[in-house]
């Protein structure tokens, strides 16, 4: 028994060592943690259940059968982050390169079945150097087995990708299907070709970096939603992350203990809005100010700037917020923004994430750049996710809500439950100037009277008291009071039950 007892604990030491400990030291030196490392700090102290630790890839060309290493490249199991069942996997590079094999790929697929069955989070740590060349198309066959899963666990679990190494080829879309993607900043890349690939083929020079570093996915692709400084940072802000999300679809959020006042006021909200219509604010301020202890968890914050998304708490509930920032190019909206908000909103509703919106929005942004590149049809994203969410919205118009933008940023008339405005709201077509030159054409030669038409349009219809008159806007409130106004819209929505038509899947303008 003592035997046995002793094999098990060494082929154990075997199969936690991966390709060894030179390439182990190897992974050091480029500033990575290991397969294991990695799970380690994502997951609560001692809390994570290893499966197929000693499971060997099968393949016997190209003389791989002379080195079949436990593991076979990914560390897979599961464990639990501040208590709550998450599971994982993790790409062992120091184990060929971490490419996926077979039986790589039979591991990944147990823990996003069991992930499926039991309702709780997938997280999967990406380090891999692609499909593994010696198993050919059962490779691919393996990556395809993967990506179905992806397909059948989207809206049902949260799935998140942590880039941390390379992630090429047709590796780059399981994590593309995925809700969140994290990188790490210079050691982690995604494309579907790369370097090489493309001067070959376009003769373009690029480096690895450029073409599909965290600097180019965060800022110019929006493929990824946020990148750290290293594995540790990544990791940390994933348990952070995982913290504002329920296990699964049938599952409200978590509802966390909170140490802030639901009814606090906060005065210098009512000196926000600056007296010139035209200069801007920062947006964020205003979530801050609202969220429970100013606690707000950014989505995509360096992509399409002029949108805001994130996850605050209010009373300890998960909040999915939604924002103008008037700061870049006036809060527009365009072809970017609309996106990121859209895909967001669907996010939220998936997994029954209430949605507060802050609205500053002079309209769409304009030009043949936006017209040429489809803002009609991405534009109409941002409304569809907007009017076919069920989930709880409440909404502030803080300044502008002009033309199409208005009726875009969840208002009364795309189902809005609560819909407030403060008295600096301006709810009209367009702004008075634009207005009172197409209303008042022929007098444009008048100076004088034009600035009084002017002041005329803005005294009439630059509030939100039109609106409010025909019940498009449910109260104007004090900027002060807008987190006490929000807490208790969403309290009062807890158990709002709404179904759309029953249909197979919706057609949204992709």
């Amino acid at each position: 028994m003592k035997d046995i007892l002793q094999e098990l604990e060494s082929r154990r030491g075997v199969a936690r060592l991966g390709g060894g400990a030179h390439r182990i030291e190897a992974q050091h030196a480029k500033g990575k943690l290991t397969a294991r490392e990695r799970i380690e700090l994502l997951l609560d102290e001692d809390s994570f259940e290893e499966f197929d630790m000693f499971k060997a890839h099968r393949c016997t060309e190209f003389g791989m059968e002379q080195t079949r290493p436990y593991g076979d490249g990914v560390i897979t199991g599961w464990g639990t982050i501040n208590g709550r069942v998450v599971y994982v996997f993790s790409q062992d590079f120091t184990v060929f390169g971490g490419s996926l094999s077979e039986t790589h790929a039979e591991k990944i697929c147990k823990i996003m079945d069991m992930a499926m069955q039991n309702g709780a989070p997938v997280v999967g740590i990406n380090d891999s150097g692609g499909a593994r060349i010696q198993e050919g198309v059962a490779s691919l066959a393996g990556y395809a087995e993967v990506f179905q899963r992806n397909i059948m666990a989207s809206g049902v679990i949260p799935q998140i990708s942590v880039i941390m190494g390379p992630c090429a080829g047709g590796a780059v879309y399981s994590p593309a299907m995925t809700d969140f993607i994290f990188m790490v900043k210079d050691s982690s890349y995604m494309f579907v070709t790369g370097p090489d690939v493309v001067k070959t083929v376009t003769n373009e020079q690029v480096t690895a970096e450029e073409l599909g570093g965290a600097v180019t996915h965060t800022r110019k692709s929006s493929v990824a939603d946020a990148a750290f400084e290293n594995d540790v940072e990544a990791l940390a802000e994933v348990r952070r992350l995982v913290d504002f999300l329920p296990l699964n679809n049938r599952e409200k959020p978590p509802a966390r203990p909170f140490f802030d006042t639901p009814g606090r006021e906060e005065m210098s909200l009512d000196t926000l809005i600056p007296e010139n219509p035209n200069s801007p604010y920062d947006m964020k301020e205003l979530i801050h100010k609202v969220a429970d202890e100013g606690d707000f968890y950014e989505i995509q914050e360096d992509f399409a700037k002029n949108i805001i998304t994130g996850f605050i708490r209010l009373e300890g509930q998960t909040v999915g917020v939604v924002a103008n920032q008037p700061m870049v190019l006036a809060g527009c909206l365009d072809i970017d923004s609309s996106r990121k908000a859209a895909r967001f909103v669907r996010f939220c509703d998936c997994f029954e994430i209430p949605i507060l919106t802050f609205v500053d929005v002079p309209g769409f942004l304009p030009g043949t750049g936006q017209e040429f590149g489809g803002v009609i049809k991405h534009g109409a994203k941002l409304l569809f996710a907007f009017g076919e969410a069920t989930v709880p919205k409440v909404t502030v118009i803080t300044r502008k809500a002009y033309g199409g933008a208005y009726d875009v940023m969840s208002s009364k008339h795309i189902r809005g439950d609560f819909n407030y405005a403060w008295p600096t709201a301006e709810i009209a077509v367009m702004g008075a100037k634009g207005a009172t030159e197409i209303l008042y054409r022929s007098e444009l030669g008048d100076p004088e009277k034009i600035a009084g038409r002017t002041a005329d349009y803005e005294a009439r219809f630059a509030n939100p008291f039109v609106a409010a008159e025909r019940g498009f806007i449910d109260e104007v409130i004090m900027p002060h009071s807008t987190r006490k106004r929000v807490s208790r819209a969403f309290a009062s929505l807890r158990n709002k039950k709404m179904q759309n038509p029953w249909k197979k899947h919706d057609n949204i303008p992709l």
